[in-house]
């Protein structure tokens, strides 16, 4: 179990596992926003919750037809309320991978240096695979010094499909895969 799923339990008041064309998302929410979303069997995928399953929850629903709308190209940028929880370096790189613009990336180390952390790379690439709420807080965005497609909790092909449909992977990049 992670710290992020040790400090939901209790906490969430719904999840609902949804399906979307990159394959079933467990969704949790707080009464306070989303604190959750992860692709069914992602690395940190987290251990049941004790939240009612409330697939129609208004707020779930929401995040969910924002994100349908970003999969059909009529969204780029997400607007609902988050309930991230993790350490507060953790956050710190959440909350840069948050100002990453759609259609840009940017590498581990700049993130490192946004956070004020220059020589904390591996520490970032750490949080930036905690992430708790993918494509929403954009860690598909981030990429390697050289350029290249690093790890990615939902796998490197969801990686490679969410650069593409926001327009920045170029077919001479597909090969650094």
């Amino acid at each position: 179990m992670t710290e992020t799923t040790r400090s939901l339990h209790g906490r969430c008041t719904a999840q609902a596992m949804l399906p979307s064309p990159f394959g079933p998302l467990l969704w949790a929410r707080t009464a306070s926003g989303i604190a959750g979303m992860w692709f069914d069997a992602q690395k940190w995928f987290p251990t049941a919750f004790d939240a009612p399953e409330r697939p129609g929850d208004p707020l779930i629903q929401e995040a969910a037809t924002q994100l349908d709308d970003y999969f059909g190209g009529r969204r780029r940028v997400f607007d609902m309320p988050l309930d991230l929880h993790g350490t507060p370096f953790q956050k710190a790189v959440w909350a840069a991978l948050l100002r990453i613009e759609p259609g840009r990336t940017c590498t581990y180390g700049d993130i490192a240096v946004a956070v004020g952390s220059p020589q904390g790379v591996r520490a970032v690439g750490m949080a930036v695979g905690r992430n708790p709420v993918g494509i929403i807080v954009p860690c598909h965005r981030v990429i390697g010094r050289d350029g290249t497609l690093t790890g990615y909790a939902g796998g490197l092909d969801r990686k490679q499909a969410l650069l593409r449909l926001e327009g920045v992977l170029h077919p001479q990049q597909e090969s650094l895969l």
